[in-house]
This record gives structure tokens, sequence and C-alpha cells, in this order.
């Protein structure tokens, strides 16, 4: 099995394609989608609407949840919860009801096996769709807060925009990175590829270059809320 794991979308639908398109070049069997399909990007629907056609497993991101609820004291910072909220009622006009019930009902993870080879998926973590853990945490804090849940031998996960591949105790833990936003400072949507073959498994993070002055200047022609987001796509960074 072949299997490309996307998330962080943000509705850069521009970089979907680009990343679909290489995936496809790839020849993975399937994709699974970790979340965050449509927030804070100029083409929210049109987003969706790529996300929907790969009729494929997908699960919730914390931004599909702001998306249908709004944006909450303390899940973000104080001095960003207005701009925030404006860009999520800018999103939300941008969909119908179909949409929003759509995220609404979206699983939090997915588990399945391949070959022999247990293999969770989640957002954030599998008790958050909030918490962010980051690629410098000790192992001791990886295991406690992604590994705890499940004994799966590949857990996959993304939120943190900033792909990485680790091995502890005979486990890999992936994190996908970002399709829309990368903030890494690498230029390029990222996602990962887990293939299994037998008793072979390989796993790699793949980057893929999409036109961010496309992006731009979506953002500036539809008069976007918050046109920070424009420095983030130039950067790769917030």
């Amino acid at each position: 099995m072949k299997a490309a794991f996307i998330s962080d979308i943000h509705g850069n639908a521009v970089a979907l394609e680009a990343v679909l398109k290489d995936i496809k070049a790839k020849q993975v069997d399937k994709i699974y989608v970790l979340g965050d399909l449509c927030y804070r990007g100029p083409e929210p629907k049109r987003s969706l609407e790529l996300i929907q056609a790969l009729k494929t497993d997908v699960i919730k991101g914390n931004a599909d949840e702001w998306v249908v609820r709004g944006v909450k004291k303390g899940e973000v910072a104080d001095q960003a919860l207005e701009m925030m909220n404006k860009e999520r009622k800018w999103t939300v006009s941008q969909l119908n009801e179909d949409d929003l019930d759509y995220l609404a009902g979206l699983p939090t993870d997915l588990r399945f096996n391949a070959s022999d080879l247990a293999i969770n998926v989640f957002h954030a973590t599998p008790d958050s769709l909030f918490e962010a853990v980051l690629p410098s945490e000790a192992d001791e804090v990886i295991k406690t807060k992604l590994m705890s849940s499940t004994d799966s031998d590949i857990y996959v996960y993304a939120h943190i925009h900033k792909p990485y591949i680790r091995y502890i105790n005979g486990k890999v833990i992936i994190n996908i990175g970002s399709v829309g936003l990368p903030f890494d400072g690498v230029k390029k949507s990222s996602y990962a590829i887990v293939d299994i073959e037998g008793n072979r498994v390989s796993t790699s993070i793949e980057r893929v270059q999409f036109d961010s002055e496309e992006v731009v200047k979506q953002y500036e022609q539809l008069n976007y809320p918050n046109q920070q987001m424009v420095n983030v796509i130039r950067n790769a960074s917030i």
C-alpha cells in the first residue's frame, strides 16, 4: 500500500491542485486528509470541493471546527481573536449550509491496518484538535501526547505546519506539514507518503512548489479581511 497524507489546505486551492498533481504522478493507492480544509485562504469553496471529489477518508481539524462554530476566547491569543473571527465570517460567507454540515460531521481520528502495521491518524493529538506538539519536544512528551491512546506502529498528524519524521521505540511519528500554509520557512507545500510493501516500510516528506504570487493576488483582489496572510504566504512563516 502506498498512501499519501495531506492536511492544512486552509483554502489555498492553488497549492492543493499542485499537491494533487504531484500525488497523481507518484501513483499512490489512497489519499488521507487530516483536516483544516477551508479557513484562512482565498478559495475555501473550491478547496472543499477538491477534497470532496477525492471521495476518501477526511478527518476534522481545529480550523474546520472554527468555521462551524467560531473562534472562542482562550483558543488563540486575545489580540488575534477579533481578526480571526472576521476571517471565519468571511470564510462562512463563501460556503453553504451543506458545506458547514459536512465540516461539522467529520470524524476526529482514523485507525486502520496496512499489512501487519497499525496506523493512527489525527489532526493535532488524539484528545485535542488544538494542542500543538512541536518537533522539538522530548521523546517522553511525544509518547505521552501522541502515542498513549493506541498501540500503533505509525502515528500521523498535522496542525503545526512543520513537517518531520521521528522514530521512538520502534514506532514512527510523522507530522505531514501543510499544503496551503507552510510555517517552516520553505515556500513549498508539504505532505507525506507511507509506502508499505510486505516487510518493507518507507516514509517520506514531499515538498511541492506552488504559485505563491497567484495566491497573494487572490488575497488582494478579494479584499480578504486579514492582509497579513500575504506575508505568511510569501515568507512561509507566521
